[in-house]
């Protein structure tokens, strides 16, 4: 079963606003075992929205089409895709019916436009809008079946829910649902961790591994069709298996959450208190961890030492780490080290983290850009600091590096308690 989604609306392919729907179409459908093989985005011009419909036709079984069922001229989606189907517009009189009541509840007159919300296909399935006015329809035409949903979220979402999933698993009697696993990995690239399942990935069929890949981690999405949860399962562990034999020190999670979310919740669960003390990241990690709900339970705080005055002053950074022919200076990983120990006992926690290093756009001290310290210090325990080599622009080196510092914790966290 081959779908494909056609967002209708002008808006969209000017940027101004996010095509959501479709993320949320897909996830959807994949839930009741109907893969989306396209995303299409289309204005709300006659002919290309013609020419969008007649390719999906020729690749896709289903159509589900978001947008354009408002009561305004440029809302034309029931209109066209009449026209392609050879088929009348016919009042659904139940939603005029709600409509002439919505507008007489509010003493406001109801203009000839806001009918075109009520018109339907003739000949298919209304889908009653429970959170607005505009109706929408199901029909199936010569073996393809054709959804129009409206554009809004707030409209869409209960729509496709609460009557297009019914109404598209009585058009197809068990099909077994998709079922997914998210692995999340920190401290390694996206080009390394394909070539360490290479194999796998070139060999694959049933499931099926898809390599993912956001600033300072990568996920894998392994995906499987069962018509349980219990068949997925056994159809799902043996990959499973393998790939934490070969990459386990860097799975930090099987379920799709952030690194900063396993870290508040592995500290929180050890009730161990953490402090850092941020100098190129500029309070990036601190950002990351207080974004987290209930991060309270686990951060305590800490120092944004930018300059060398407020590393010395603030946290008692020895003077002759910066100054002087053999001082190793701000960026090494002696100062790495200190910032951890130092703001690890300022704000009492368990465990403090340093990060020093040059963002960019310029060397700093005569050390290349990405050039990054990161230090780990742990209550009674020892300190170790890893040294980066860190590509990108400066937003790019101060998130990676934050994230590196967070999966240096999550490791010490991990053999720790």
């Amino acid at each position: 079963m081959r779908a494909e989604i056609i967002a209708i609306g002008t808006e969209l392919l000017m940027g101004q606003i996010a095509n959501t729907n479709a993320q949320y179409l897909s996830r959807g459908l994949a839930d009741i075992g109907i893969g989306v093989y396209y995303h299409t985005v289309v204005g709300d011009n006659v002919g290309r929205m013609k020419e969008a419909l007649a390719v999906a036709k020729g690749r896709a079984e289903l159509i589900v089409c978001t947008g354009g069922l408002g009561p305004t001229q440029d809302d034309l989606t029931k209109d066209v895709l009449a026209e392609v189907l050879g088929r009348q517009l016919v009042v659904h009189q139940p939603s005029m019916d709600t409509m002439t009541a919505f507008f007489a509840r509010r003493g406001i007159e109801m203009v000839q436009s806001n009918a075109r919300q009520a018109l339907m296909l003739e000949g298919s399935d209304p889908l009653p809008n429970e959170t607005g006015l505009a109706v929408g329809n199901a029909v199936t035409v010569d073996g393809t079946h054709y959804v129009v949903l409206p554009g809004p979220p707030r409209e869409m979402k209960p729509m496709f829910d609460n009557q297009v999933k019914p109404w598209l698993e009585s058009k197809y009697p068990g099909i077994a649902p998709l079922h997914s696993v998210m692995l999340k990995f920190a401290g390694i690239g996206e080009s390394t961790l394909e070539h360490r399942l290479l194999d796998l990935i070139q060999q694959q069929d049933d499931p099926t591994i898809a390599p993912y890949a956001k600033e300072g981690e990568v996920a894998i999405r392994l995906t499987t069709r069962a018509a349980t949860a219990t068949e997925a399962d056994g159809k799902l562990e043996p990959l499973l298996g393998e790939i934490r034999s070969r990459l386990g020190e860097f799975i930090y999670a099987e379920e799709d959450v952030t690194l900063e979310e396993q870290v508040v919740k592995k500290l929180t669960a050890c009730g161990k208190r953490l402090a850092v003390a941020e100098s190129c990241t500029g309070g990036q990690l601190s950002d990351l961890l207080t974004a987290v709900s209930g991060s309270s339970e686990a951060f305590s705080g800490g120092v944004i030492c930018y300059t060398n005055d407020v590393k010395k002053t603030v946290l008692g950074v020895p003077t002759e780490l910066f100054e002087g022919p053999e001082a190793p200076g701000a960026v090494s990983e002696a100062v790495a080290a200190e910032l951890a120990e130092r703001v690890l006992r300022l704000c009492g926690t368990d465990y403090g983290i340093g990060i020093t290093g040059v963002a960019g756009p310029s060397e700093l001290e005569g050390k290349p850009v990405g050039l990054i310290y990161v230090g780990v210090a742990e209550r009674g325990g020892t300190t170790e600091v890893v040294r980066l080599e860190l590509g990108g622009n400066r937003p790019t080196v101060k998130l990676r590096a934050s994230k590196r510092a967070l999966y240096e914790l999550w490791k010490r966290l991990k053999s720790s308690c």
